[in-house]
């Protein structure tokens, strides 16, 4: 590749890398914010309903803007979309790591899911008319989305290092908590993407189009003509079940880890530290599966059967993961929690490969967000809602424990119902990305 493409892709792993970044650091943070801001017992209804409130209501918000992003992007241009989005939430995790307000976080919280909804769509778009050899783009495409699952990595270690030294760090809001240095290091992104952007080309193909005035205007009414239902129907449901897997059960699983046997009767940053570590397992089992997604990617041509190698195995083993060892046993854990991250997280990589190719140029962005905001964020992220509510009636001796069952229980479901939907999911026509 030359230089410039090697930019492009550096800044697209850099986005992809840092809005799964910015979402992930919930799961980590949620039971001590939850703890400092509100005063909330870990546990008790009120508790688990803010759990609720913090994972649905910012990507409900999120999944609105988001689609308005997609129609924008079609409109106004990726690079210029995609600049701006990172910008949105890299300023709102800043901000959300000073807050001493808990309304106030939520809003944030909504900001952030803005940008990364924005981002996700912009990215995959620019980076698909950028490189338009198939096998290039499949490629380029699965590797620089394998940077979402190094975003994880680094929160984790982020969140690591703040539970271990942030105590000597500066005070942030009269403390030193190490949610809110956790919070602030989603900054990052923005320092380099001010530097490089001057050097980053508009996608070609929508340039040129728009140029000569041939780029049609986009309609998210479009999407649901004859030739778009199935796919718009199909993907947007499939969507909502990955992200049920990943909201609906594994991103509870730092709050599930405080209970197991060998962990309930240690100190708090102990606690968290183990939370960090096994959370750290759990996402390098997924960069492990974006990798792999990549690599397969280039080399099966149907995409039913390049998703199924993720989906058939998680159908058992995610459910199963919750099931016993979330309850049971943390070494066991760690080497479940891997394999479950790496079939869930595979399959958000897909979506990034499958998208561009079912959709034409002035459609694109809109399609994709169609799928990704109303389908992931919208409906997916409901289930993490689902779980905390069904947490209150589960049978179980603990909080932590019914959390697990019910997490069990929402994994089986999507993962089943993503499975059938597989069915009717329609092959690409061609290589090539429709005009």
């Amino acid at each position: 590749m030359t230089p410039v493409q090697w930019v492009i892709c550096a800044v697209a792993a850099l986005g992809f890398a840092f809005d799964i970044y910015s979402l992930l650091i919930l799961p980590l943070i949620v039971r001590p914010a939850l703890m400092e801001l509100a005063h909330l017992k870990p546990g008790s209804p009120e508790f688990n309903d803010w759990v609720g409130y913090l994972f649905y209501i910012p990507a409900l918000v999120g999944g609105v803007f988001g689609l308005i992003g997609g129609y924008l992007t079609d409109l106004l241009g990726r690079r210029r979309i995609l600049v701006w989005s990172i910008l949105l939430y890299a300023a709102s995790a800043l901000l959300a790591g000073t807050t001493t307000s808990l309304p106030m976080f939520l809003f944030l919280r909504c900001t952030t899911f803005i940008g990364v909804s924005v981002e996700f769509v912009a990215a995959v778009a620019w980076l698909a008319e950028l490189f338009p050899d198939p096998k290039m783009r499949e490629a380029v495409l699965g590797y620089t989305q394998a940077f979402s699952s190094l975003g994880g990595v680094l929160i984790t270690g982020a969140y690591y290092l703040a539970v271990t030294y942030g105590a000597g760090w500066p005070e942030v809001a009269g403390g030193h908590e190490p949610w809110r240095y956790a919070l602030i290091s989603g900054l990052l992104p923005a320092i380099p993407l001010m530097i490089i952007r001057p050097f980053l080309p508009e996608s070609p193909a929508w340039a040129e189009k728009k140029r000569l005035g041939t780029l049609k205007r986009p309609s998210i009414g479009e999407l649901f003509a004859p030739q778009y239902l199935q796919v718009t129907i199909v993907t947007t449901i499939m969507f909502a079940c990955s992200y049920g897997a990943a909201f609906g059960a594994i991103q509870h699983l730092p709050r599930i880890v405080p209970g197991l046997p060998e962990v309930v009767s240690l100190a708090k940053g102990k606690q968290e530290a183990i939370v960090s570590i096994v959370q750290s397992y759990q996402e390098m089992g997924g960069l492990l599966g974006r990798f792999i997604l990549a690599a397969l990617a280039v080399v099966i041509v149907s995409r039913r059967k390049l998703l199924r190698i993720f989906q058939v195995p998680g159908l058992f083993i995610v459910p199963a993961v919750f099931f016993w060892p979330a309850t049971n046993d943390l070494e066991t854990l760690k080497i479940g929690i891997f394999v479950a991250g790496l079939v869930t997280v595979a399959q958000f990589s897909f979506w990034g490969n499958y998208l561009p190719r079912m959709y034409p140029t002035y459609l694109r962005g809109t399609g994709e967000s169609f799928a990704a905001n109303v389908g992931g964020r919208m409906i997916g992220t409901m289930f993490a809602l689902v779980t905390t509510k069904l947490t209150n009636v589960m049978p179980g001796p603990s909080p932590a424990i019914k959390l697990a069952y019910a997490a069990a229980a929402v994994a089986l479901f999507v993962y089943l119902v993503g499975f059938i939907s597989c069915f009717w999911l329609p092959e690409p026509a061609h290589e090539e990305l429709p005009e």
